[in-house]
This record gives C-alpha cells, structure tokens and sequence, in this order.
C-alpha cells in the first residue's frame, strides 16, 4: 500500500462516517474500568522541571492568531521560551478535585477531554538546555531526556531537507497513541488525531509569534524515520507533525543512527483495544523516501468556490479601539469548552472579528502562499444581530459571508452536531467542507490528515478568538452526509472535515 493508493482514504472516510442509523446501531460502550491514563508517563527517567514563572507577552491574542511569522533574523529560543510554547500549548492550566479524583484543564481542547496527543522536543544546545530529545510531561511540567546529544539532522533527512527544518535550532514533534482516544471514539478516532493536534497547534503557532518565534508546521517527512528517533512503533503510537521552532544559529551537526531505546512506561490501561482501520490508514498515507518528501511541496491546488450568486455581507471587524486587546495568554487560560450556549445573540462584528483572526493563514508546508486553504468554510447563522438568520458559505478573499438560504436553522443544527442542544442553542455554527479530490490528487492520501489538520488548527483558532471576545466555543463532531445535504446544492460532492459552535455561554453556578 502506498501514498497514492487513493482507494484507502475513501473507504477508510466513508466507513467512519456518523449517520442516524450508525450512531443508533453502535453496540459501543465506555468501559470505566478499562479506560486509558491521560498521560504518557516514562516510569525510569528523571524529570528536568521546567521554568514556571510564565509571563505573559503584550500581544493580544486576535493579533497574534492573525500574524504570519517572519525569517529575517537569527531567532534561538531559550528553555523559559520553550516553557512558555509547551505550555500554553498542552500544558495543565487549572485543576479540581472531586470526590472521585480530579480534573485537568488543558491550555487546549480535546475530543471527549481524553488528551492523547504528545508533544516532543529535538533541539540542538539551546540557552538553558541541553542538545536532545525530550518528551514533554504534562503531568509535572517537565522534560525527560530520552537522547542526549544533537539529532536535529534525522530531522532534516526525513523532511528532505525542508528549509525551515533544516534553519531551526529546534523541532517539536506532535504524536498520538492512539488508544487513548480510540477507547471512546473507535476507528473515526484517526480524524480526531488531526483536530486534536490541529488545536494544540493553533495555540502553539500563535504562542510563538507573540514571542517572536518564529515557526514552521511541516507536514512533509518519513514516517519510520521520525517513529523511529521518538522509539515509536508506528501502529499503537506515531507522529503525525513537526513545528520547526527559531531560525539560525549552528546547523545540525550529523547524527548517529538512532537504536531502539525500549524505555518503560507505564500501562495506560488493562487492555487496549485495537483497531486496524487506524494503522491501515496510517500506513496508507505514510511517505517512505526522499523523493516522495519533497514532491508533497510545493502549490497548493486551487480548490476555488464559484463566483458569488448570492447576497454577501463583508466582514464588519470594527475600528482599533473596539478590538479587544486581552493577551493570548489571558485568553488561553480562561478558555474551556462550552458545555451550554444561552441562545442569545452575538454580534456581527464579534463574529466577523472571529472569523477574520482564523483564517489569515496557518505557516505549513503544505499551504503555498500560506493563505491558501484545502477546506471551505460553511456558516449557519442563528442569532447573529446584523446578520439575518440563515446558511451561508465564506468568501475568504472578499472577506464576506455569502447568504445560500435564508431562515431559522437551530433544529437542523441540533440535528446535524448528533442531535445535541449545543449546536442548536448556539449563535453560529461553523462546518468545514473540502473537495477531497484535488487535494488527494496532489498530495495523495496523506493530504487527507492535511485536510483534517488545517480544519483543526482553524477550529483552535476559532476557539481562542472566541473567548478573546468574551464568547463561548465548542468542537464537534456531526453526520456527515447529512450537513453536505443541508449545504446543497453548493457543497455537493464536498466532505465534511470539522463543526464548530459558537455563542454566549451559559454561567453555571458554583457549588
């Protein structure tokens, strides 16, 4: 099976749709007592704890989701620096015990709060750290070493010498057991894979920037050689990307080839259960030589909408002094996932304040210009004030909503996010749609984790302008052909990637 063996993204697509009839039909049930920790925790290494006096940037946090980085000068980020990415990416930002344990916040969102995404760390000697690969514990804010030394260039060999890769005095490197999530979603757990590590990203890429970091998601490597670096095995755990952190500075000396390290951890669970549809379609959309690397960048295709018939409302961001100004920290720590909406209206400058901070471009090396995007973005207005109620599509280079149909939506929306009162009682719900066929056809089925990825990076945009603007937010997942039918005839033939929610969320009192 290889990368261009399109056959294995359809049926693996199609067979982990959600349906009325699937949904209702799934004998699936959560087993309490067989479910994973959520942490991957190496039971013999030492921690080296990381720097915890945190302080935030001045930049607010719609600017920095807005901003692309720029390479123009030397950038090698410090360990407080790395701290500062690590954290506000992944790391815990408030815990509360209950009577049966305790809950951990997570500087992002999660499908089912179930965390199963890692982040690593090869840098080559930084101010505060030493040259290494290191896995990144959540659990007590630390580095454990499970290499010593620079091994920067199986980095670079793997991206085939991708120049951001091959400039950056540091790698983080997102990975996936997949078991730790599969326990509640099953095989659709793969597309989770890309939207969970899609919204650490987003958090991540706009921390950097308001450090003045550059980076850089790559997309682009060889799988094995990657696993094989972080001791993975590439079926129950993998990489699924790589963020090229800082720009300068020393070149990655050569590096020796790295053996099996075989560390203890300890057991997520029981039992795990597997599930071949994921590692199939891994291994479908995995890149296995150098050649096959580099022809994945390049133009990304132009995936077009057509010409507006319909009547469209641009974008009404607001002047400077409306703009809330709260840092991305700030924003980061206060963020969670809405659990009910209050079905009152947003504002039309809120929103298009939201809309505009997420899609100004994601720096990937699979989007060329970098504003490019694979997915389309498909609107149900509910209670937008100066938007009238309906379905529209988003015109990203006019920056303007086109209306398809007019009128009140919140049973369908409900219907479409499985039947929940969440979308339904949302202001505006947000579908991301692609036409997977140009993309596959360009970059073979790994561009259907490029598709997911970009939805869930959007989706963690979304997230955080949201609570930049004092709003609520959720992801979803949804039926699939049913919201394809409900965007027709304009999204025919599209697939559904990603469901966002939006709106004031209801304040719960405390106990």
């Amino acid at each position: 099976m290889n990368n261009k063996e399109l056959e294995a993204t359809w049926d693996y697509h199609n067979r982990t749709k959600h349906s009325p009839q699937s949904v209702r039909s799934s004998g699936h049930f959560m087993d309490w007592d067989n479910q994973p920790l959520l942490f991957k925790i190496y039971s013999t290494l030492q921690p080296t704890p990381l720097p915890q006096e945190l302080s935030p940037s001045s930049v607010s946090a719609l600017a920095a989701l807005s901003a692309l980085p720029e390479w123009k000068e030397v950038s090698i980020p410090d360990l407080r620096t790395v701290a500062r990415i690590l954290f506000f990416s992944a790391g815990i930002t408030r815990r509360r015990k209950y009577p049966g344990g305790e809950v951990f916040f997570r500087a992002a969102s999660c499908t089912g709060a179930l965390y199963h995404i890692d982040l690593y760390l090869v840098c080559g000697d930084l101010p505060g750290l030493e040259a290494g690969v290191y896995h990144f514990g959540v659990q007590d804010f630390s580095l454990r070493k499970l290499r010593s030394g620079d091994y920067r260039e199986i980095l670079v060999r793997a991206s085939a010498a991708e120049p951001a890769v091959a400039a950056a005095p540091a790698v983080i490197v997102c990975a996936d057991t997949f078991w730790r999530n599969t326990w509640k979603y099953q095989a659709r757990a793969y597309r989770h894979s890309f939207w969970d590590s899609g919204t650490i990203l987003a958090n991540l890429l706009a921390t950097a920037q308001a450090h003045k970091v550059p980076a850089r998601l790559v997309m682009g490597f060889i799988d094995k050689e990657v696993d094989r670096l972080l001791d993975l095995d590439g079926e129950r755990e993998t990489a699924l990307s790589l963020v090229a952190l800082g720009h300068g500075g020393e070149s990655a000396p050569p590096a020796p080839e790295p053996g099996p390290l075989s560390l203890e951890t300890v057991p997520l669970s029981a039992e795990e259960v597997p599930y071949p549809a994921i590692p199939r379609m891994h291994l479908a959309s995995s890149l296995a030589t150098p050649e096959e690397v580099a022809g994945w960048r390049g133009k990304t295709p132009a995936i077009s909408l057509p010409d507006p018939s319909g009547t469209l409302f641009p974008l009404e961001t607001g002047t400077e002094g409306e703009t809330p100004d709260d840092s991305l920290e700030q924003v980061i720590l206060r963020r969670g996932s809405t659990r009910q909406f209050a079905r009152e209206p947003i504002s039309f400058k809120q929103f298009s304040r939201i809309l505009h901070s997420a899609t100004q471009g994601i720096p990937a090396d699979f989007l060329d210009p970098p504003d490019s995007m694979l997915n389309h973005l498909y609107v149900i207005a509910l209670a937008v004030d100066g938007l009238p109620k309906g379905s529209y599509v988003y015109h990203p280079g006019r920056e303007a909503l086109e209306l398809l149909n007019e009128g009140g939506f919140r049973r369908e929306g409900g219907f479409l996010g499985l039947e929940q009162d969440l979308p339904a009682d949302a202001s505006a719900d947000i579908f991301f749609l692609t036409d997977l066929g140009p993309i596959l056809e360009r970059y073979g089925n790994r561009g259907y984790r490029a598709a997911e990825l970009e939805a869930g990076i959007i989706g963690g945009k979304l997230y955080l302008a949201a609570y930049a603007e004092r709003l609520g937010a959720t992801g979803l997942t949804f039926y699939d052909d049913e919201v394809t039918d409900l965007c027709a005839p304009h999204a025919a033939g599209k697939s559904v990637m990603f469901l966002m929610s939006l709106g004031r969320s209801v304040r719960r009192k405390e106990k």
